[in-house]
């Protein structure tokens, strides 16, 4: 294993094999260690083994897709194959499956169909589209959140879960989907990105009239603050929105929460888990914030002349830099997590100074995006 404690930015790109090296280390002895886990956060150097609902089971699969796609080593494929099937179950049985269903079969059912071709792994993806399409409030013009008695409230998280809405409208050549994804990406627009392009993690809305009441903290700080990893849903899902439609509205609202996240972060490039608390002093980092936003700045480039999108590029790579040098765990690989230092949720005091398996899923995607990998999903 390559030590990158003293790797300097300039260096980082001749060293990208060495860093694609090194994970399909570190993966190869997770998928040993780990075995058939649903994995959330990892704690003292041990994962969970959360429900096959939850919310975040799709991650750990598609870190195991993309080293397949990258590699073409049948490990990772085997060690993914039944992950969309397992999930699939959930729709035949009492589940807690909620918006977040494009981070469960994305990285599984759709990226499992875009690399095998395998029919039934496309037939689950769509399945799960017609399911998230079932969640839009039609006066409203927002998916639904989660399951609870708060049926009026959207959230930013959806930003990224729309593009497998969008996938669906061009799979099946249905623009239903595609209609429901850009209803809620023009809400996102117009109640969660403020002018300065910090947004909000919650929005309420009345079920029955559609008008919005308020915006909410959720996981951030308050209603006014801009929690780092709600900024990273919205670029990235954002410029996912410009991808699927050509709408320059959406690629410009990415670029405005982009410069406000870049803005925002302290020399170290890595971000505080809201940028707006009190005192950032001593505040938790949230390590997947910074992957997220890495991968996200780099789709935004994907859409700009290549004079414009090089800043974006530039920043990707200065945040994949700190997180390689300071924040992967190289050095103990029966550690089962890559990144250390998320923070899951800081207001209820969960998960803080952890590994977080969607904080190394999108590590390993931007490396990949960094290597030349185009088969991302989201």
């Amino acid at each position: 294993m390559r030590d990158f404690k003293n790797l300097k930015f300039e260096e980082l790109d001749d060293n990208l094999e060495a860093i694609s090296e090194n994970l399909q280390s570190k993966v190869k002895h997770m998928i040993i260690s780990m075995g058939n886990k649903s994995p959330h956060v990892g704690k003292n150097g041990i994962y969970d083994d959360m429900r096959i609902d939850w919310w975040t089971s799709g991650f750990w699969p598609g870190i195991l897709w993309i080293m397949n796609d990258m590699t073409g080593k049948d490990i990772y494929k085997n060690a993914a194959w039944d992950f969309d099937e397992r999930i699939e179950q959930c729709f035949v049985r009492e589940s807690n499956l909620h918006h977040d269903v494009g981070f469960q079969f994305l990285p599984t059912a759709v990226v499992k169909y875009k690399i095998t071709g395998d029919m039934d792994a496309r037939r689950r993806g769509l399945n799960a589209a017609n399911f998230l399409a079932g969640r839009f409030n039609i006066v409203g013009n927002f998916l639904r959140a989660w399951n609870q008695d708060k049926i009026g409230w959207a959230i930013i998280d959806s930003s990224m879960n729309i593009s497998l809405l969008f996938w669906a409208a061009e799979e099946i050549k249905d623009p239903r989907f595609k209609h429901i994804a850009k209803a809620h990406a023009d809400t996102v627009v117009r109640h969660f990105i403020r002018e300065d392009g910090s947004v909000c993690h919650i929005g309420s809305f009345d079920p029955e009239s559609g008008e919005f009441i308020e915006s909410l903290g959720g996981q951030g700080y308050g209603p006014n603050s801009a929690w780092s990893r709600g900024q990273s849903w919205a670029l990235y899902g954002m410029a996912n929105a410009y991808k699927y439609t050509g709408d320059m509205k959406y690629l410009r609202a990415a670029q405005k929460v982009a410069h406000f996240f870049l803005a925002s972060l302290s020399e170290d490039y890595i971000p505080c888990w809201d940028f707006r608390v009190p005192e950032l002093q001593d505040e938790p980092k949230d390590t997947s914030a910074a992957a997220c936003a890495a991968s996200g700045l780099l789709e935004i480039a994907k859409h700009l002349p290549e004079e414009e999108g090089r800043m974006y590029i530039s920043a990707a790579k200065r945040i994949i830099h700190a997180l390689t040098k300071q924040y992967v765990t190289w050095d103990d690989m029966d550690y089962e997590g890559l990144l250390v230092e998320g923070t899951g949720n800081k207001p209820n005091n969960e998960n803080v100074n952890v590994s977080l398996i969607y904080g190394d899923y999108f590590y390993v995607e931007c490396i990949a995006k960094l290597l030349g990998w185009e088969n991302n999903i989201f």
